[in-house]
């Protein structure tokens, strides 16, 4: 199968093109990329007035799956991906079972690769049953596919245990992906502590219950030379921390989720769960350092931290309903709207965040459109102009506080290995 990307503003920050250009894609692999290609193709696709960029990666996914598919399971989310632009995406371990050995990844990725719509990356636990008392078989997965691992959801409290998994994990070669939680801190807070949550009569959850973990784990990083990236950063002193940690060659990285770079708990509405999420919204001088430290680079990926719900699951008080909203179908147009126009990033920078760095520091041969590469590709348009649906989304889940925001830009189309997995017109 041939197919010809025309007239697309091509972006790809490993080759630093930033400019109109074809695609030629031949059997799922880009041939040419160059300024009007003349070749006859079986297919032929107007990208005129739309980025061409790299196939978006998330680095930070529920999939729910296997235990918990009447929230979500792999084939709606991976479905919801690819209308979200995303191509690939890992797949977080928190699932029943845990994913902490061999034969939960070979579940999880051959259920992907049965569908064909997006690549999924299992992620595995850092330890057994997500416990905290015992390494999982970190090499094991890693073997089997894994390229991280994680402890998502909660935190690896016992610092020498800790300690250890990034020592396995930086023999393995492989990042540890860290959910920077002191659970003895938390006390049973549901929102930001802050005048909202007194008023609601509603415990509250400190910045130092992110804070003291990410140091923590800076800490321990620099201590073993361990890859570590951060997950869901909300506090302006995560973003001083990982500047500083920066300062001291520490192999850390940071990623921030399009709800805490739009968002501040001054925007929830009381009583409404797709409010409430784990780190919760924080307030507005922390999403201005975080706004900052994505323009400064400091923070490196911008990640969803899809968590699907059903609407059963949410339809309960602020103590008692789950935390986490879903992301995947919102991300690239709240980061153009917010990030983009809001002059914080230039659409380079932009792709950078949302393809080329999570590639990068995931070792991931993907994040680029250069010639013989696979064709993960999605085409934004940057023109459109209108409110997030959730009755639209793909997802098995509508948990959102985005729905009726007026956003610009939205993606027009999402290809893997050369195959159209999502097209704008089906969802007109």
């Amino acid at each position: 199968m041939t197919i010809l990307i025309k007239g697309g503003h091509v972006l790809d920050p490993a080759a630093g093109t930033d400019e109109v250009r074809d695609l030629l894609i031949e059997d799922g692999v880009i041939v040419q990329c160059a300024k009007d290609i003349k070749k006859e193709a079986e297919q032929t696709i107007s990208a005129e007035g739309k980025y061409v960029m790299p196939g978006l990666i998330d680095m930070h996914v529920h999939l729910r799956d296997p235990g918990f598919t009447q929230k979500a399971d792999v084939e709606t989310e991976c479905r919801a991906a690819a209308r979200g632009g995303y191509t690939t995406i890992l797949a977080m371990p928190n699932t029943k079972p845990v994913v902490d050995n061999p034969d939960v990844v070979h579940y999880v990725h051959n259920k992907a690769k049965a569908l064909g719509l997006v690549h999924v990356l299992q992620v595995g636990a850092v330890t057994k049953g997500q416990q905290g008392e015992k390494l999982s078989d970190i090499r094991g997965m890693v073997n089997a596919g894994s390229p991280a691992i994680s402890e998502d959801g909660k935190s690896v409290m016992d610092s020498l245990l800790a300690r250890e998994a990034m020592m396995e994990a930086t023999e393995c070669g492989i990042p540890l992906l860290a959910h920077c939680e002191d659970k003895n801190l938390v006390n049973g807070g549901v929102v930001n502590a802050d005048e909202h949550a007194i008023a609601q009569g509603l415990p509250g959850i400190t910045n130092s219950v992110e804070d003291i973990i990410i140091a923590r784990n800076i800490m321990l990083a620099k201590d073993t030379g361990a890859k570590l990236h951060l997950c869901h950063c909300s506090t302006k002193n995560s973003v001083d921390m990982v500047r500083l940690a920066k300062q001291e060659n520490v192999q850390v990285t940071a990623e921030v989720c399009p709800h805490h770079f739009t968002l501040t708990s001054d925007d929830m509405v009381p009583g409404d769960t797709n409010y409430k999420m784990n780190p919760p919204l924080r307030r507005p001088e922390d999403v201005d350092a975080l706004k900052q430290g994505l323009s400064d680079g400091i923070m490196e990926v911008i990640s969803t931290d899809h968590a699907p719900h059903s609407s059963d699951d949410k339809n309960h008080s602020m103590l008692n309903a789950p935390f986490g909203i879903v992301g995947l179908e919102t991300a690239a147009s709240l980061t153009y709207t917010e990030l983009v126009l809001g002059g914080y990033l230039t659409p380079m920078q932009m792709v950078e965040k949302m393809s080329y760095n999570p590639a990068k520091i995931l070792n991931l041969d993907k994040g680029t459109l250069a010639e013989g590469s696979a064709a993960d590709i999605t085409i934004f348009d940057p023109e459109y102009t209108g409110a997030i649906d959730k009755n639209k989304f793909w997802s098995k889940a509508k948990n959102t506080p985005f729905h009726g925001r007026e956003v610009t830009g939205r993606v027009f189309m999402t290809l893997v290995d050369g195959n159209v997995v999502y097209d704008v017109a089906q969802d007109e």
